[in-house]
């Protein structure tokens, strides 16, 4: 069973389509900065690889705080 309801595919697929969208914003914001589509192909690209394993690691350690979630029942039928 996944830990919590979230499995590690799911927090993957999520990381996976956030990490598009991000990378999409800083090479838009990059270019606009510098006017230099390479510039803006490189920060993208290493911003996305370090913060893939950023955002995988605190999506996982969130799990793992109980801050506004709902208990779990003691039992289910």
């Amino acid at each position: 069973m996944a830990s919590q309801g979230e499995s590690h595919v799911r927090t993957i697929y999520k990381t996976l389509s956030w990490r598009v969208c991000a990378t999409v914003i800083t090479m838009v914001v990059t270019y606009l900065f510098t006017h230099e589509m390479d510039k803006a192909f490189l920060i993208g690209g290493v911003d996305t690889v370090i913060k893939l394993f950023a955002y995988y690691g605190h999506e996982r350690a969130w799990l793992k705080v109980g801050v506004g979630k709902a208990p779990q029942p003691e039992y289910e039928i």
